[in-house]
């Protein structure tokens, strides 16, 4: 595996596979990886002559009161765990090197499916997805793209972006990777303390329960209530507790495919998950 630092590097790399007209695939991250990542990596392997990660850090996703400064970097560890599943390439940037010294005048909006859910509660934090993904988009230049269903929203973002300005790349979700308590395995996992982790898979279990509860014919918007009481009781403080459509519309009943969404503190951590329910009439 190469791992490369700068724009110049990471295209010398590709050259060569551009010219022989490699499937190159493509898995943005920002490092302290886990097996969900890793899963990332090892689908792109699949479909791929080609693998690259990279990892950065981005500066301009994080809100003022979130933690960028806090956020673990473990590029030695990372770098060994992507050479044994698979990964090519290693594109591991500076801020420097991803933005220049010059002042940023250029942004990229995805509107209306950005206002809602994580877009309410983080402000600005999918414009800075965007930028940075269309930066990353532009310097791989993939053919596949791969994003883990954890953060729905932003892969249904990343979709619209591509869509609507014309990337010649397939964005790939992929299946939610879980402990076997059920809890989604994300980098912020590490920020609880020994008894929250023990309390974060009710997340999961409530909503496993709510899909039941709908496949019963229960109304939406009670199933929904259910959840923020039951987590609520658990001790989490709740972000939102809402259900759209797969392409994030707004519903109000249980009348075709949805995901349900939860993103709720447990502390100072904050936690994301969701699961989709198919209707079956």
């Amino acid at each position: 595996m190469k791992m490369e630092t700068t724009l110049q590097g990471l295209t010398a790399s590709l050259q060569i596979a551009r010219s022989a007209r490699k499937i190159i695939g493509f898995v943005p991250t920002m490092g302290n990886l886990h097996e969900g990542h890793l899963n990332l990596v090892r689908e792109a392997r699949k479909l791929c002559d080609v693998v690259v990660v990279s990892i950065f850090v981005n500066p301009i996703q994080f809100g003022p009161n979130e933690d960028f400064d806090s956020y673990p970097r473990t590029l030695e560890q990372d770098s060994h765990l992507l050479a044994e599943v698979g990964c090519d390439i290693l594109f591991a940037p500076s801020v420097e090197q991803m933005y220049g010294t010059q002042p940023r005048l250029t942004n990229i909006q995805v509107n209306k499916i950005t206002q809602d859910l994580c877009g309410a509660q983080r402000p600005g934090h999918f414009d800075g997805v965007a930028v940075v993904v269309t930066k990353l988009f532009n310097m791989v230049q993939p053919n596949y793209a791969f994003f883990g269903q954890k953060d729905y929203q932003q892969l249904v973002v990343i979709q619209q972006l591509v869509r609507d300005l014309n990337m010649p790349i397939d964005v790939i979700g992929v299946t939610i990777a879980r402990a076997e308590d059920g809890l989604a395995l994300s980098s912020r996992n590490g920020y609880l303390t020994a008894e929250q982790r023990e309390i974060a898979p009710k997340i999961y279990q409530s909503l496993i329960k709510a899909k039941q509860q709908l496949q019963q014919k229960q109304p939406l918007a009670m199933v929904l209530k259910d959840i923020g009481f039951e987590l609520t009781q658990a001790g989490f403080e709740i972000d939102y507790v809402e259900a759209r459509t797969t392409l994030l519309q707004s519903i109000e009943q249980f009348d075709q495919d949805i995901v349900l969404f939860v993103a709720a503190k447990l502390g100072k951590t904050r936690l994301i998950d969701n699961l989709p329910v198919k209707f079956t009439g």
